[in-house]
């Protein structure tokens, strides 16, 4: 299979299916037209499924193909599923006329200066370099051979093969959220046992020389937590009188970003620590007033914890970048007053932090109109604007804090749009692990690698929507502080619980996935990935 893998994925990066762009609809058509070539799929046209994704303006859609043996009655069902879209070229510079061009890239990566670990990869020639080479065009071509082996051996196979193939993976995860819909209702029609899903999203080495290949038998959740902060505006000219938000809103992100006591620990296994997404001022335009608006949030890794207690630690680091950013004022304002001999009195900003679901029930409390109704219009004008999902909440916030009679500095802390659940194997799960052990022991025997089982997959994956290990109260506190949740990133929680479906990533293996030096390794992607594919097929069907 390894030179029709090359190729496939050539061809598939080719495709420019950049995340948010006109391609994730070419994409999908590509990946239709493949599989309807196949003369397994010409006799059963009815197993291609294409489901187009609502209310999108771009027309990308959700490809399901059904691979059905005919060997025995067996209604053992494997899901295989990976991402079409890609992250930007912008990275590339220069470069970017080429970074959907695997062999043009090359040789241009061959005439300039690279980074030594880069270079010696370049030259071994064991590595295609292009976007979306490694993260994940070449983990989908894997599946995509693989049915269409088996499908020319279909009398010989036991079990089936539900491959989906899903667009918009690289922010919000509409794909696999709206395909819930297809993969339930084909469990229905055909009678299907979903006994695994296995991903194919590319790993990476964890650290410098890493010789580890991975297996994870579960991914990390994500949250969004966004703080909305208001501080008091003033002119220049009496800077101490005003609170700057943009400064708190900084310290709160100093406190927050890459700060390992935010890890979220699982049986020994830890989340990297938030990470800083975006920090900005919300002045529109130029003036000498100071800062009375700002906004920053970030990126939050959850293994197990419940949303309340990551709302608690958040708010503890809120309150106390709120409390040394009033210090420091004082500190600075007394040291100036020393310096320009006028009398020093301590600034006195009250600046309470508060929770979205706080502060909606102080509003409630105070107004006699209906709360949710000014909300829900306000979110429709947002959405018809097309403001940022993330900042959607924010004119709410501002209307809430008007409606709840609140004018003094604020931080309200909220999350948004994605909220990816986490989930992994648990202790009633030991059977599949055995089984994952067994088939990594004897690829490790056939092929000299050593491959690592560990419980999370590191990043972001549509992993997360096929089960949800939260709990109901977790998912309650979460939805209270999310505003309108239903409207701006509705989830099919219920479903979700339904499918319960164990979800693991295998993988290509590749390094610098959404830098412009990826590059997938192929000997193992395109060698030992396959036969660890078909061990598990064996193994679980």
């Amino acid at each position: 299979m390894k030179e029709e893998l090359i190729a496939l994925t050539k061809k598939m990066v080719s495709i420019s299916s950049v995340n948010g762009s006109s391609g994730e609809k070419e994409i999908g058509e590509f990946l239709e037209s493949y599989f309807r070539e196949i003369p397994y799929f010409k006799e059963h046209p009815e197993y291609v499924i294409v489901q187009k994704l609502k209310k999108d303006a771009l027309e990308r859609r959700n490809v399901f193909v059904l691979l059905r043996g005919e060997k025995d009655e067996n209604k053992r069902t494997i899901l295989f599923h990976g991402h079409t879209d890609t992250v930007g070229v912008e990275d590339f510079g220069d470069l970017s006329k080429y970074a959907f061009d695997c062999d043009t890239l090359a040789k241009k990566l061959g005439e300039i200066t690279l980074p030594e670990e880069v270079k010696k990869d370049l030259e071994s020639g064991d590595y295609l370099f292009g976007r979306g080479a490694c993260d994940m065009k070449s983990g989908d071509a894997v599946f995509m051979v693989l049915i269409k082996h088996l499908s020319q051996k279909i009398k010989e196979f036991s079990g089936n093969i539900l491959l989906s193939l899903n667009p918009v993976e690289e922010n919000l995860h509409t794909g696999i959220i709206e395909g819930i819909e297809v993969i339930k209702n084909l469990k229905e029609t055909y009678d299907l046992d979903y006994v695994l899903a296995i991903n194919n999203d590319y790993v990476c080495p964890m650290y410098q020389d890493d010789p580890n290949r991975y297996i994870y038998t579960g991914v990390g959740g994500k949250m969004l937590p966004c703080f909305y902060v208001r501080g008091r505006e003033t002119h220049v000219g009496q800077c101490f009188e005003g609170l700057d938000a943009a400064e708190i809103a900084s310290k709160i992100g100093d406190k927050i970003s890459l700060n390992p006591e935010l890890s979220d620990g699982y049986k020994g296994e830890y989340s990297l620590p938030p990470t800083i997404l975006k920090l900005k001022d919300l002045k529109p335009w130029y003036n000498v007033q100071t800062i009375k608006e700002a906004l920053v949030y970030f990126n939050y890794f959850v293994h197990n914890a419940e949303a309340a207690n990551i709302i608690e630690k958040l708010q503890t680091k809120a309150t106390e970048a709120v409390e040394e950013t009033i210090a420091n004022y004082n500190s600075r304002y007394k040291k100036f007053c020393e310096l320009s001999g006028n009398t020093y009195s301590e600034i006195l900003s009250d600046c309470k932090v508060m929770t979205y679901e706080k502060l909606y029930e102080l509003a409630v409390e105070t107004c006699k109109e209906d709360v949710d109704k000014i909300l829900e219009k306000l979110t429709k004008e947002e959405v018809d604007k097309g403001t940022d999902k993330r900042e959607i909440p924010i004119p709410l916030i501002r209307e809430l804090l008007s409606l709840a009679n609140i004018y003094e500095p604020v931080v309200v802390l909220y999350f948004a749009a994605p909220y990816c659940p986490h989930n992994t194997l648990q202790d009633e799960d030991q059977r599949i692990i055995d089984q994952l052990v067994k088939i990594t022991k004897e690829v490790e025997e056939e092929e000299g690698e050593t491959v690592k089982i560990c419980r999370f997959f590191p990043s972001l994956s549509d992993s997360s929507y096929l089960t949800i290990d939260d709990s109901e109260e977790s998912i309650e506190k979460l939805k209270n502080n999310f505003p309108e949740m239903d409207a701006l990133y509705p989830l099919p929680f219920k479903e979700m619980k339904e499918l319960k479906m164990k979800a693991v990533n295998f993988g290509v293996y590749g390094k610098d996935a959404h830098k412009w030096t990826e590059r997938l390794y192929v000997p193992y992607s395109f060698e030992v990935l396959p036969k660890l594919l078909q061990k598990a097929l064996r193994e679980f069907l």
